[in-house]
């Protein structure tokens, strides 16, 4: 199975190239240049991989929740790519990813993945892993004041921007450790989409669309004060 995944919910351009269960990435720290970055970055994992896109059997792209920017890009490759080379699309959740790239890099099986969503709201989810390397989500996504989020039960790892960004977090939620720097990978995203096209998963590239969870992009004047 080959297929490319990638991000562009956060200030990081990440994309993977997955090929017979190897993985092989690029990521960049992009600000506002993820439409520049990101398609010479998956063109450049194809020619390394010696594989054009007809090749491939699908695109899996990060459909947030993250910046409402970056989803759009993620959507808008995603679709352009897949009706030109007659290929199929699949959507993970970035918070899901950052919950798979914090278990890759510390073994934690219960992840708090929480991004920064500005406006004083953070994007949240507790994912749980089962035996069988799927994720439970008994908790989210949701966008709320860091206020106003609590959770039934305590430990495990917090991971991503949102716990930089409000480091009081951590004690609201009763976590062991936190990761303010953990980021949504596209390798870790290629790992949750591997299995979801073999069990076709995958959809028509007119399907793709971004999980926003919010609909207000910034506040207004008087919201500022």
């Amino acid at each position: 199975m080959n297929f490319l995944a990638f991000d562009t919910a956060t200030e990081w351009c990440t994309a993977a190239l997955w090929r017979d269960g190897d993985c092989v990435w690029r990521e960049a720290h992009a600000g506002q240049r993820h439409s520049d970055l990101l398609v010479p970055m998956l063109m450049e994992l194809l020619a390394e991989g010696g594989l054009a896109l007809r090749d491939l059997d699908g695109l899996a792209y990060g459909m947030g929740p993250g910046s409402f920017t970056g989803l759009r890009i993620a959507c808008g490759v995603a679709q352009g790519l897949a009706f030109g080379a007659g290929l199929p699309v699949l959507g993970v959740s970035t918070l899901e990813a950052l919950a798979e790239e914090t278990w890759r890099a510390r073994g934690a099986e219960t992840v708090v993945a929480c991004l920064d969503a500005r406006m004083n709201e953070v994007y949240l989810a507790e994912y749980r892993r089962r035996a069988d390397g799927v994720w439970d989500c008994p908790l989210g996504p949701l966008v709320a004041s860091p206020a106003l989020v609590a959770r039934p039960g305590a430990g495990g790892v917090g991971a991503g921007s949102g716990f930089a960004a409000h480091p009081e977090l951590a004690v609201r939620l009763g976590l062991d450790h936190v990761d303010g720097d953990a980021l949504p990978r596209a390798r870790a995203l290629a790992a949750l989409a591997a299995p979801r096209f073999a069990r076709g998963e995958a959809a028509p590239a007119e399907t793709a669309e971004p999980l926003y969870i919010r609909d207000k992009v910034a506040l207004k004047i008087s919201e500022r004060r």
